[in-house]
């Protein structure tokens, strides 16, 4: 997710090395706190450390405690605001407050190496899960996703971690990717700007003279025609799609495999009658109203983009409100 990174896995390969690690994490936040709960920081004994727990403002504070954590083996939590005497010290003059969960790795308290491998191992396979801890006796139950589950569903949708009285649930969803059909000219721009937003990116485009490593240095191309290059490389909830190839041979196929899946965003490059004759195509094909709602198209948001890149801008602007609003999701999977 975007908030941890690869802090599991950096602590994980850090612990493996002997090194004596905690975790820090956000838990909680009021008004204008620097990082979102979730937010993580991975610390070793000399104190070394990788992530952000604040920006800056407190992280000084939260590696010395860290460091304590893994000489006596107790978890704690931390609070810091800027009423308070220690937070303005460590220079949190944001105006917000924030709660850090410090847990010292295979010791004490601290989650069991077990624990962490099988949180890694899930990371890996792509698969959500939650690290819950009751803070008060300092159990941790890791919960996979389970769609008959309301509350936990909403976690994993809305992407945000929380604490609930004494019970703190982590959300650790898989990371963010996206698959774009058709190598055209938009795709170059939106390739560079969708990697800066966290996202991993792959293309798919039959025409050798569109999918070039002259066009596309360093970036990767499925193989084969679209619809079979995305059931091979699997779209899931944590997946976008856009074609852009504007040519319903490409686009048309790809769609319809998108529309099966639980993509959270479904972009298709063209004018309104261009998406008529498209909406009509995979009726023909059997595909549901309900489901061909779900394809925002003409892609992006109607901001008067013009060049390339304006509709790029256009195309991530729309993709993140439906990542961070599911709210605005056209259609349904049913």
């Amino acid at each position: 997710m975007a908030q941890q990174n690869n802090i599991p896995e950096t602590a994980l390969t850090w612990v493996r090395d002997g090194r004596r690690v905690a975790l820090a994490t956000v838990v909680k936040t009021w008004g204008s706190a620097p990082r979102p709960v979730g937010s993580q920081l991975v610390i070793d004994a000399d104190m070394a450390f990788e992530g952000s727990v604040s920006g800056g403002c407190v992280e000084g504070a939260v590696i010395h405690e860290a460091v304590e954590a893994m000489g006596d083996g107790t978890c704690r939590v931390l609070s810091f605001g800027v009423s308070d005497d220690t937070a303005f010290e460590v220079g949190l003059a944001c105006g917000g407050q924030i709660e850090v969960m410090v847990e010292p790795v295979g010791t004490g308290q601290g989650p069991s190496i077990t624990e962490l491998e099988a949180l890694v191992t899930a990371r890996a396979a792509r698969e959500p899960v939650v690290w819950q801890v009751d803070l008060t006796d300092w159990s941790r139950t890791l919960l996979p996703r389970d769609p008959g589950d309301v509350d936990l569903e909403a976690r994993f949708l809305t992407d945000k971690s929380a604490r609930e009285g004494d019970v703190f649930r982590g959300v650790h969803n898989p990371p963010l990717r996206l698959v774009i059909v058709g190598a055209v000219h938009i795709a170059q721009p939106l390739v560079q700007m969708v990697r800066m937003a966290g996202y991993d990116v792959v293309l798919s485009d039959p025409r050798d003279s569109f999918a070039s490593a002259e066009r596309f240095p360093g970036e990767t191309f499925l193989d084969g025609w679209p619809d079979e290059a995305l059931e091979a490389h699997g779209l899931d909830a944590r997946t976008a799609v856009v074609t852009l190839s504007h040519d319903p041979k490409i686009d048309t196929p790809a769609l319809e495999v998108a529309l099966a899946s639980e993509a959270f965003y479904i972009g298709a490059l063209g004018s309104t009658r261009t998406h008529g004759k498209r909406v009509a195509a995979l009726e023909a094909s059997g595909v549901s109203a309900d489901r061909i709602a779900r394809i925002d198209g003409p892609v992006g948001l109607d901001i008067g983009a013009a060049s390339p890149a304006e509709i790029a801008i256009a195309i991530m602007a729309e993709m993140t409100e439906r990542l961070r609003r599911p709210e605005t999701r056209p259609g349904a999977l049913s």
